[in-house]
């Protein structure tokens, strides 16, 4: 069951990026550490390291503290409000990077949304600069990073006993305290595993950065890029490579030592590791308690307002989360006016109304080659990447078999290389073989990167599924295989389509492959919209912009609605 997927990723991803790190310390005279000591020779490229270190932690840090209250809320409320939040949060996660921060852009731009509002408040005289320095890239980073936190954070959430909060309010403690106390404690694996996702994702990134970020806002992972496609030296990018993946590789082991990899699939911590999570037992608690005792002051001398248990959460954190939801809904919904502006220039406001964009887009040879080829690429990708996961999550959940923790750390091995080190890896890869510029490679690639989140996806379905129905299938004298045609892919069809969505959407919205291995003139949508965008600015990628807007909200509604079904049944 687990032969297919331990092929793909033996040839896709772990050949290629060893063959990419060997680079580094091979040359045509064999062994060599000359790229090492280039790398640390000059200051400039640890300046580079320090930079996209300081960009990781800050966005790390404002993505879990922003991201907190949206999780702690969908976790608290009735079904029905919590997917309609969840839909928004979900929407923002799948919406394209390209899409958000190409909206930043426009909110940030000396034209924009926010110098017009400014100017005709009387506020500020002349435009202030407000892109292309370190606040836009956090600014846009959190934004782009935060729902991965949100949905990282909520997979622990929803499992915390809402029995505990209520004995310790039995018991006389006030609100405060049962939150700092009780369900903080309970919470923290949840806000560990967001904060090594979005620091392993921000140390990788790339596009918000060069968008949104100056000179002196380069990430390490733009010097690989620079390296590969202008200087064409491979070992230099592999040196920098290996120093990018050490530093995910200690993350990610001080991650497990202390939480352990089952809680990233929303699995409970391990029992066996300490969970002590950056301070002392004593230290922790008594910060706890004091945070605790500061929190219950606050609500003293706020207005009171009488709330049995089981109500629904207070108004200000409603507010709150609704505030953090315009913030990650607004950049996209930017574009939807803007797409329809008769003037050629993205200055806000739009002047007039026009389809002429959307008509260029249309008529356009090379958008439609993109869009074509990447709902071909997006629809192999999912449906290779359902028939190699779907064993693997069955195995994982339902199998007994020794070493699943060390098996989860394989299948989750391509979200913890970074992206960027993958994409190099596997155009090198490519090139040896001629799979540069055809579907079937960007198709096996995007699987790579796909496959984790089928995985993920299918054993959370799996954890919901009555084991009872084919235990009753079997009684009545059903063959495993009959049960499993018969009674178990029926009631899992839902939840298994919704997989293959976000398999699907994830293959759709990948710009860092496709960057480097779709080449020639077809290539694909993202790969167009960033050519699109980094040689003009012009409304037709504000039409483009809201086409992937639309279809994104599509697929996500479809997929919620089959998750709704595969609950149901």
């Amino acid at each position: 069951m687990c032969a297919p997927l331990l092929i793909l990723l033996a040839v896709m991803l772990v050949f290629p990026v060893g063959q990419l790190l060997l680079l580094s310390v091979h040359d045509s005279h064999g062994l060599t550490f000359a790229e090492y000591r280039r790398l640390f020779a000059s200051p400039v490229y640890v300046d580079v390291l320090l930079i996209t270190l300081k960009v990781s932690f800050w966005t790390t840090c404002f993505s879990v503290l922003t991201g907190y209250p949206i999780a702690w809320l969908i976790s608290m409320l009735p079904r029905e409000r919590k997917n309609r939040l969840l839909f928004w949060v979900l929407l923002s996660f799948w919406t394209s990077f390209l899409v958000r921060t190409f909206g930043w852009v426009v909110l940030l731009g000396r034209t924009g949304v926010i110098n017009w509002v400014l100017l005709h408040l009387g506020i500020i005289d002349r435009p202030l600069d407000l892109l292309y320095n370190f606040p836009a890239v956090i600014v846009g980073m959190v934004h782009a990073l935060m729902p991965m936190a949100v949905l990282t954070m909520l997979s622990v959430m929803e499992n915390i006993d809402r029995r505990l909060p209520a004995a310790a309010a039995t018991l006389g403690a006030r609100p405060g305290t049962v939150f700092w106390k009780v369900y903080f404690p309970l919470s923290l694996p949840g806000v560990a595993a967001g904060a090594l996702m979005v620091f392993v994702t921000a140390i990788g990134f790339f596009i918000t950065p060069a968008l949104l970020g100056g000179r002196h806002q380069t990430m390490i992972t733009q010097l690989i890029i620079d390296q590969v496609m202008q200087a064409l030296n491979w070992g230099f990018a592999g040196a920098i490579s290996v120093l990018l993946l050490a530093v995910v590789l200690v993350v990610f082991v001080i991650y497990d030592r202390f939480v352990g990899l089952s809680t990233m699939a929303g699995g409970a911590p391990s029992a066996s590791r300490p969970q002590r999570l950056g301070f002392g037992r004593k230290a922790g608690a008594a910060v706890l308690t004091a945070l605790g005792h500061a929190t219950d002051l606050l609500l003293r001398i706020l207005p009171k307002r009488r709330r049995r248990a089981g109500d629904q959460p207070g108004l200000v954190l409603r507010l709150v989360v609704l505030l953090l939801l315009v913030f990650l809904s607004a950049p996209a919904f930017l574009m939807i006016p803007l797409s329809f502006d008769s003037a050629s220039g993205l200055a806000w406001p739009p002047h007039g109304v026009s389809l002429q964009w959307y008509q260029q887009v249309l008529a356009s040879p090379l958008w439609m080659q993109a869009v074509t080829r990447s709902m071909l690429v997006g629809i192999g990708t999912g449906l290779l990447s359902m028939l190699i996961g779907t064993p693997v999550a069955f195995l994982l959940v339902r199998g007994d078999l020794r070493g699943k923790s060390a098996m989860l750390g394989f299948v989750l091995a391509p979200l913890i290389v970074p992206r960027m080190i993958f994409a190099v890896g596997v155009f090198y890869f490519y090139a040896k073989i001629g799979l540069v510029g055809s579907s079937l490679g960007l198709m096996l690639a995007h699987t790579v990167v796909a496959v984790p989140y089928v995985v993920i996806t299918t054993m959370a379905v799996l954890r919901n599924y009555d084991t009872r129905l084919d235990l009753a299938a079997y009684s009545l004298g059903a063959r495993p295989a009959v049960a499993l045609r018969r009674v178990t892919f029926p009631l899992l069809a839902a939840g298994l389509l919704s997989s293959f969505l976000f398999a699907f959407a994830t293959s759709f919205d990948e710009l860092t492959i496709a960057l480097f291995t779709s080449g020639g003139l077809s290539t694909t949508l993202p790969k167009q919209f960033w050519d699109e965008i980094t040689m003009q600015i012009s409304p037709v990628i504000a039409a483009v912009s809201t086409c992937l807007f639309v279809f994104i909200a599509i697929l996500i509604t479809v997929a919620d609605r089959l998750r709704r079904r595969s609950l149901a049944s």
